[in-house]
């Protein structure tokens, strides 16, 4: 089967996006497939193109055995609202115009937010006469109206072109049981919605760092006691929530933080350390992904927080996966599903969002609880070899694009999505 996969970022930009795309694509192609992914320039978070590429009209190359096309783009770093919507609707004007360059693909996988992406993978299918699915990451524009970054009318409109395209897809990969029962409550057929959770890719979650050097470079002492947070610094997160918690727990030497990423938000929670005089937290760059479990291990407890919103009930953020995959327990501060996740596996301890006394008084117990650390970071590795592992999902997905190429040419659905049920040429129409 021919892939072809539209997606606003893509490696070597570190977002959880592109690993879940480009682990996907490396079981695609071990099972026989071909995969294209059209994309970007890398540029994300800061608007600045990676050294050793260009923001050019067009360009290709191959990463891991996935043909990557790279469509020139309106560069802006995340953060505001104008120069960003720019970049979005750049990319999907891009991606839509330069369709007839791509290679023959029998199915399209238009991945979002931002759901720009979506209107491009619509277009796409009816251009090139081919059947897309609509992968929800993010329920657009609910995240952006959840964060204050748009209101009013525009907030409206893009709500009805969401449940357009929706319907007008041939098939919905959700990430998270809320998301399909939010299509759901709004009308859109739950046959055609298929969940595919995120998770973690085990054999490549790996790192030659040892996590005591990881540590040193970080510059934090191998006896302290150390919780860090790991990913983009944006507008959902709510991190000045753990550095009231760092200054609530300021007399307790041992206690350090570290924030290890970039973002919208970041410039704004450096101040505030300085405003507050925070002595126990360090802000580092972006590490390399293959870093990452590294860095994850040298951690005592990995913080994953969201912002006190009813949206955020329904996301699953990808970082859960990954401190579990290095057994490293999870101070979860995210209410809904992704909280049932680390409580049902017994991978961290799961607190309000937005509650920095709570989170200080844990961090305090947790601190002098050692073998319930240890328990968390052993249950955490057992549950993501068995329930959450990339492969299988991969394997999943490629049922939801038989199904849709089985919606396109009138033909009747795959019985179940088993990770052996074969996708074979015959079920395809002739590009």
């Amino acid at each position: 089967m021919r892939i072809l996969v539209l997606s606003k970022y893509y490696i070597p930009e570190i977002a959880a996006p592109c690993f879940r795309i480009a682990d996907h694509a490396r079981t695609w192609i071990e099972q026989g497939h071909d995969v294209t992914v059209v994309t970007c320039a890398p540029h994300f978070p800061r608007g600045e193109v990676y050294e050793g590429y260009r923001n050019r009209l067009y360009q290709e190359e191959t990463i891991d055995g996935v043909r990557v096309i790279r469509l020139w783009t309106f560069m802006a770093a995340n953060e505001g609202v104008v120069k960003r919507i720019l970049n979005y609707l750049s990319f999907m004007f891009m991606s839509i115009v330069m369709c007839w360059k791509y290679p023959k693909f029998d199915v399209c996988v238009a991945t979002s937010g931002p759901f720009f992406t979506a209107v491009a993978g619509f277009f796409v299918s009816l251009f090139r006469r081919r059947p897309w699915i609509f992968e929800i990451r993010d329920l657009w524009p609910a995240s952006v109206a959840s964060v204050g970054a748009m209101k009013g009318w525009p907030i409206r409109l893009l709500e009805k072109v969401e449940l357009f395209l929706y319907r007008r897809s041939h098939r919905i990969v959700s990430l998270t049981n809320s998301f399909k029962q939010n299509l759901i409550d709004r009308g859109i057929d739950a046959d055609k919605n298929d969940v595919i959770t995120n998770g973690v890719d085990l054999a490549r979650f790996r790192s030659d760092l040892p996590p005591a050097e990881a540590r040193e470079r970080l510059g934090i002492d191998a006896d302290a006691f150390l919780l860090g947070y790991i990913g983009t610094i944006g507008m959902a997160h709510g991190l000045k929530t753990v550095l009231d918690a760092a200054s609530a727990v300021r007399d307790q030497p041992k206690i350090q933080f570290v924030f290890i990423g970039d973002g919208a938000e970041r410039q704004g929670l450096e101040e505030y350390v300085s405003e507050l005089n925070l002595s126990n937290v360090t802000f580092s760059d972006y590490v390399p992904h293959d870093q990452i479990p590294a860095y994850l291990s040298a951690l005592d407890m990995s913080i994953v927080h969201l912002k006190p919103d009813p949206l955020f009930l329904t996301v699953i953020p990808s970082k859960i996966f990954e401190s579990m995959a290095v057994g490293t327990p999870i101070l979860m501060a995210v209410q809904g599903e992704s909280a049932r996740i680390v409580e049902e596996t017994g991978s961290g301890f799961c607190i309000p969002s937005g509650d920095a006394e709570t989170m200080a008084r844990k961090i305090c117990d947790l601190e002098s609880d050692r073998p319930r650390l240890a328990s968390m970071s052993h249950s955490g590795r057992d549950a993501v070899a068995t329930q959450y592992s990339r492969e299988a999902n991969a394997m999943k997905f490629l049922f939801s694009m038989q199904a849709a190429i089985a919606t396109w040419n009138g033909e009747p659905l795959p019985l179940s999505p088993t990770a052996n049920t074969p996708v074979v040429a015959e079920q395809r129409k002739a590009a």
